[in-house]
C-alpha cells in the first residue's frame, strides 16, 4: 500500500517515527482483522467517491508551499491553487497534473480556490518530476491515493501495518495507523500515516521525504469538492 500511496516516489520515501499529537490507546500494535479491512478498503472508498477535496501541504527549505483543490481519483488528475508561506510569490498560480505531467499557471495574486473551469490560456507544461522535486512527489502521493480495487488486508498486517492510537481531527474521531513495508524495500512499513473514520475514510496522509525534515500532508474535505475540469489540451486517463 506505501508503494502505492507513493505513486513512483520510493525512492524519496524514509520512515516516519514521529507520532501525531493527541494519540489514545496503547498503540503501536499489530491491526486488529477490523482494521486491517478499513485500511485495505480506504482508497478503493476515495475511487468509489470519484474524487476528494485535498489540501497539500508540500514542506521547503525555502518556505512552505500549499496546493488547494481536488483530485479526481478515476481519471488520475488534480487541480488546485498554490501558495506559498514563508517564500516569495513565485510559486503562486493555479496547477493542474496527471501521473505524466504537469502544468502551471503562475499569477500574483492567486486565489484562496481555484475557479471551477480553468482559464483557457497561460499554462506551461513539464513532465511531472520522478525525482528531485518535493512538489512533483507529493503530486504523486496525492494521486495515489485511490485504487481500483481494495488492498489485500491479510498483506498489509503481514508487511507491518499497524495501529499507531486514535485521535481527534476536525471533530472526527479517527484511528491512525501506519503502512506496511514497500514492495522490494523491507524495512519501510511506517513510511505512510493515515487517519481513518470508523468506516474506513481516509481523513489524512502523512509522509515523510528523504530530502526534507518535515513531512508531506495531505488533509481531505477541508474544503468543498468540484470535479477536476481538465484544461485546454491536457490529457486524462478515461474514468472507468
Amino acid at each position: 500500500m506505501a508503494a502505492v500511496a507513493a505513486a513512483g516516489a520510493a525512492a524519496f520515501l524514509i520512515a516516519d517515527g514521529g507520532s501525531g499529537s493527541g494519540s489514545g490507546g496503547a498503540g503501536p500494535r499489530p491491526l486488529t482483522s477490523d482494521e486491517a479491512g478499513r485500511l485495505a478498503l480506504t482508497r478503493f472508498l476515495n475511487y468509489q467517491a470519484r474524487g476528494r477535496a485535498v489540501t497539500v501541504t508540500v514542506p521547503g527549505t525555502g518556505g512552505t508551499l500549499t496546493v488547494t483543490g481536488s483530485v479526481d481519483y478515476r481519471r488520475k488528475a488534480g487541480y488546485g491553487v498554490v501558495h506559498g508561506t514563508g517564500r516569495d510569490k513565485s510559486s503562486d498560480g493555479l496547477i493542474q497534473w496527471t501521473p505524466a505531467s504537469v502544468r502551471v499557471l503562475p499569477m500574483a495574486d492567486a486565489p484562496a480556490q481555484a475557479p471551477a473551469s480553468p482559464p483557457r490560456s497561460g499554462w506551461y507544461e513539464r513532465p511531472l518530476l520522478s525525482a528531485g522535486s518535493t512538489l512533483d512527489t507529493s503530486l504523486s502521493i496525492a494521486l495515489g491515493l485511490g485504487g481500483d480495487r481494495p488492498d489485500n488486508a491479510q498483506l498489509l498486517s503481514q508487511n507491518g501495518a499497524s495501529w499507531q492510537g486514535r485521535e481527534q481531527l476536525d471533530g472526527r474521531r479517527v484511528d491512525v495507523m501506519t503502512g506496511p513495508s514497500s514492495p522490494g524495500h523491507s524495512g519501510t512499513a511506517g513510511t505512510v500515516r493515515y487517519w481513518l473514520g470508523s468506516d474506513g475514510t481516509m481523513y489524512r496522509v502523512r509522509v515523510s521525504v528523504r530530502s526534507q525534515p518535515e513531512p508531506v500532508v495531505i488533509d481531505f474535505d477541508t474544503h468543498k469538492y468540484v470535479p477536476v475540469e481538465p484544461a485546454p489540451g491536457t490529457a486524462t486517463t478515461p474514468a472507468k
